[in-house]
């Protein structure tokens, strides 16, 4: 979907949704949205589909809504929404997965991504771990097939 087709709706999901009815995002909460579009963007090769808050991109097949936090709402009064707190615990990550892991690694690194490791062999698949801006963990693998 290119961008101005989106100016029809309120929303660049709302044409998505159209087009196929259901979408899947993940919203991710960060201090500052133009400083993680660019991380999406220049780094991982998102294409920004809305640059205001929240901001909304197309990274290949999932979309990605990066916002600032907040506290309770009227539809989810007991909670609360911001950045991670420390690096050493996740609740959840991004996984994305390549045909070549270290093409795709080499060209991240070169784009300023710092990774955790380069990628391991764990049998199964290979793979290795960076962050976003914010901290939020993020898995780059590559599934080996069967045999």
């Amino acid at each position: 979907m290119e961008p101005t087709k989106a100016r029809n709706h309120r929303s660049p999901l709302a044409q998505a949704v159209a087009e196929s009815g259901t979408v899947v995002t993940q919203m991710l909460i960060v201090r500052d949205v133009a400083r993680s579009i660019r991380f999406y963007r220049d780094i991982l090769g998102a294409e920004v589909m809305r640059e205001r808050p929240p901001a909304m991109l197309r990274l290949h097949n999932a979309w990605l809504v990066l916002n600032f936090g907040g506290g309770p709402t009227d539809d989810k009064p007991d909670v609360s929404l911001g950045v991670p707190l420390v690096d050493e615990y996740a609740s959840s990550f991004l996984n994305i997965r390549v045909a070549d892991i270290q093409a795709v690694h080499e060209l991240w690194k070169g784009r300023g991504a710092s990774f955790l490791t380069p990628p391991l062999d764990r049998g199964a698949e290979l793979r290795c771990y960076l962050r976003d801006p914010d901290g939020h963990l993020i898995e780059l693998g590559q599934t080996r097939p069967a045999g």
